[in-house]
């Protein structure tokens, strides 16, 4: 058996979306377990893990859980392993025979370079970038053009282009002075309507599942949300970045 675990449920579902098609070429049996598989799913899923009736499992913190075993778990897969703690990769990999593991990062933290230094590993380097990758350009507007700015993105829209707009707060706060995501969604929402979405922590899975299924099928062309989208999403058509 292999587990692929994620930081977080949006990741998760991803990843799980990119293996099914795979899998079931080749007849193995996936599965997934986040926070939100509750009651019966969550059982059945529990009992293929531990009967060797599920191949691969992709899931959160959610597999760490004392209640998940394994038939035979052999191969253990960490994306963004600068996510997650010592102890917590220690986890996953006690829930089989000493399973080999492949740890992922795109984000170099101190610690990630010491493991790869000291941490006694075999180090895999991608250093191409996907085929077709244009050259990203990066531009600084003071806030005074920001009419420009959306009227820019109401051409984008048009020309059938996809925005991400990222904000630093899920709502106002006195403390701190900047735009929060659902202000800056409100403001822009008359002009958009239906073609703009917001996601952020604090919604439920299910709705955030939901609005970046629409984002990526093109049903919104603006994602309004907070950094909850950073690890890992991956929408190849949205190719303008507001922050």
């Amino acid at each position: 058996q292999a587990a692929l675990m994620a930081p977080t449920e949006i990741l998760a579902r991803q990843h799980l979306a990119t293996i099914t098609p795979l899998a079931a070429k080749v007849g193995l049996r996936i599965a997934i377990l986040t926070g939100r598989e509750k009651g019966r799913e969550r059982a059945d899923t529990l009992a293929g893990l531990a009967s060797g009736e599920i191949d691969i499992v992709v899931g959160t913190h959610a597999l760490f859980q004392e209640t998940v075993m394994f038939h035979d778990l052999v191969f253990a897969v960490i994306d963004e392993q600068h996510r997650f703690g010592v102890h917590q990769r220690l986890a996953i990999t006690a829930k089989g025979d000493a399973p080999d593991m492949l740890v992922m990062t795109a984000t170099p933290i101190p610690r990630t370079l010491v493991l790869t230094a000291f941490g006694d590993m075999d180090v895999s380097k991608l250093t191409e970038k996907p085929a077709g990758r244009q050259p990203i350009r990066t531009v600084t507007l003071p806030l005074e053009r920001l009419d420009e700015l959306v009227d820019r993105m109401v051409d984008a829209v048009a020309g059938g282009q996809k925005i991400y707009w990222i904000c630093p707060l899920v709502e106002e706060s006195e403390e701190i002075k900047l735009m929060s995501a659902e202000d800056r969604f409100a403001s822009l929402k008359p002009l958009f309507g239906e073609r703009i979405g917001l996601v952020h922590g604090r919604m439920k899975g299910a709705e955030k599942d939901e609005a970046m299924r629409a984002f990526k099928q093109g049903e919104t062309r603006i994602l309004i949300a907070t950094t909850v989208i950073e690890v890992g999403v991956d929408v190849p058509d949205a190719t303008v970045m507001v922050i």
